[in-house]
């Protein structure tokens, strides 16, 4: 009855219903240019060091951070527009690097290593310094915004450890007499003069003279 009743009225013309879309995060949100209102002289050189735009991607994420201390996501949507990548492209490349920052960290970024190298050779005491002293473990900062703790990825100074990375600067074959005048020199002056560059090399074992 229902298939004559349906022939003998002929088709009938039905509404299309949208199925509802899924927000993105990046749908909408148009990114400012402060980045490029501030930089354009140093965005343009990094862009002409590079035949490949996108190959300017991770200097001007640095530049980004170096700004805010963090990179936020208008800085990532606008680096995209920039290269003419998608967001998503850029925000992966963001995440997958640990020495890039996604949320805001303290004025003084502690970074120790947590390779097999570096747990071997004390980095796990290192991190017990910062929790004794600072009141703080991984991905925290002190109530202060003075310091955050991260345990990175490889710093590259396994025959110097243990060792830590503050900002930019290195500081290794760390007792815990050299972590306290750290602390102590960084909350005061801010910096400290036992920080050693990009690394030190290695030095090697001292023979064992047998009596």
């Amino acid at each position: 009855m229902l298939a004559q009743r349906a022939a003998s009225e002929g088709p009938r013309w039905t509404r299309a219903v949208r199925a509802p879309s899924i927000p993105s995060p990046w749908v909408g949100r148009q990114g400012n240019q402060m980045l490029k209102e501030k930089y354009q002289e140093e965005i343009d050189e990094i862009i002409s060091r590079y035949p490949v735009k996108r190959s300017a991607l991770i200097p001007l994420l640095y530049l980004a951070q170096r700004d805010e201390g963090f990179i936020s996501e208008s800085a990532m949507k606008e680096i995209a527009g920039l290269l003419r990548l998608t967001p998503p492209q850029v925000y992966e490349t963001a995440t997958f690097y640990t020495m890039l920052n996604l949320k805001r960290v303290g004025k003084f970024h502690l970074q120790v290593c947590k390779s097999l190298m570096c747990a071997l050779a004390g980095s796990d005491t290192v991190i017990g310094w910062v929790k004794t002293k600072l009141g703080i473990g991984p991905g925290e900062t002190t109530s202060d915004g003075l310091f955050t703790l991260s345990a990175v990825e490889c710093l590259a100074a396994c025959g110097t450890a243990p060792m830590m990375q503050v900002n930019e600067d290195y500081y290794e074959r760390l007792t815990e007499e050299r972590f306290d005048k750290i602390l102590a020199d960084l909350k005061q002056y801010g910096t400290c003069s036992l920080k050693t560059g990009p690394f030190m090399w290695p030095e090697a074992p001292k023979a064992q003279v047998k009596g």
